[in-house]
């Protein structure tokens, strides 16, 4: 069938694939975050997934910086009041949504003032790592995973993009994975070059292990560091997309050795936008 691609402005064939249903984790997305990498590709990637026909939602966290009557959020009280215990600490879930204008796409945003509430997202004001971003990304992860199943809404693919998303991959294979909901989802990773070098503190070893995780399906030794958590969500993905040209080595040889398939960083593509319909045949491929 012939389609259009608004994002790249040319048709292309779309072979007879089945729509699916792509569920989007992302660390950042434009228009709510200023324009990085990773948010404008978090912005136009489920645009123009939807626009091939497939089915989509979105997540992301609702970070303090994130004005509410701006962006026209609002909670969605049938799928708030979950508590999530972390790291000991018993902390409520809030979940609301907006919608982004001239499309339809709504986003759903993962809220908790202890760990979300703060105006900087991942550093301190002197460009330092927050201590408890291991813990808020613990949170993350299995808030988007618990609210997916609360909206009943079953997935074939859930694309992780962001580093703040790389523990859902094991909670999927390892926690959530007889749930009917996920038991047919396949979990994609977008590598970047984030924090690869960034440390965790040291609780982070413990607080990832729940629900029958056990320390060897961790394989956490020493200090955690965000090349460790990149190489965690790579094992228990299904696929893997390099986001760019500048992931580190360790990192990029860690996937090249798993049986896993795999996107090269296409710059071309990106910039023109023809690497929607390549993520969309991979999708299909899974």
């Amino acid at each position: 069938m012939k389609k259009y691609c608004y994002l790249c402005e040319t048709y292309y064939i779309k072979m007879g694939n089945p729509a699916k249903r792509i569920l989007f984790v992302n660390s950042e997305m434009m228009p709510f975050l200023p324009e990085t990498t990773i948010s404008r590709i978090g912005r136009y990637l489920p645009q123009g997934i939807q626009e091939c026909k497939n089915e989509i939602r979105a997540f992301m966290p609702r970070y303090g910086c994130i004005n509410d009557r701006k962006n026209q959020l609002h909670e969605v009280i049938r799928l708030s009041g979950m508590n999530l215990i972390v790291g000991d600490v018993d902390r409520p879930l809030v979940i609301k949504v907006a919608s982004i204008a001239a499309t339809r796409i709504q986003v759903y945003f993962i809220d908790n003032d202890d760990f979300f509430r703060r105006k900087l997202i991942f550093r301190d004001t002197d460009g330092k790592f927050f201590e408890d971003n291991g813990q808020r990304a613990i949170f993350f992860a299995r808030g988007v995973l618990e609210t997916v199943k609360k909206l009943r809404w079953a997935p074939d693919v859930i694309h992780c993009q962001g580093w703040i998303s790389n523990l859902i991959p094991l909670f999927l294979k390892k926690v959530y994975s007889a749930d009917p909901i996920f038991a047919g989802s396949k979990v994609v990773t977008s590598l970047f070059n984030e924090i690869a070098d960034e440390t965790f503190d040291p609780s982070f070893k413990d607080s990832v292990l729940f629900g029958g995780i056990g320390s060897g399906d961790v394989d956490l030794s020493g200090t955690v560091t965000g090349t460790d958590i990149a190489k965690l969500a790579a094992r228990y993905s299904d696929g893997i997309i390099f986001g760019g040209s500048d992931i580190s080595p360790e990192i990029v040889d860690f996937c090249k050795g798993l049986d896993v398939p795999s996107l090269d960083f296409d710059e071309e593509s990106m910039e023109n936008g023809s690497y929607v319909r390549v993520y969309d045949e991979f999708y299909q491929q899974l």
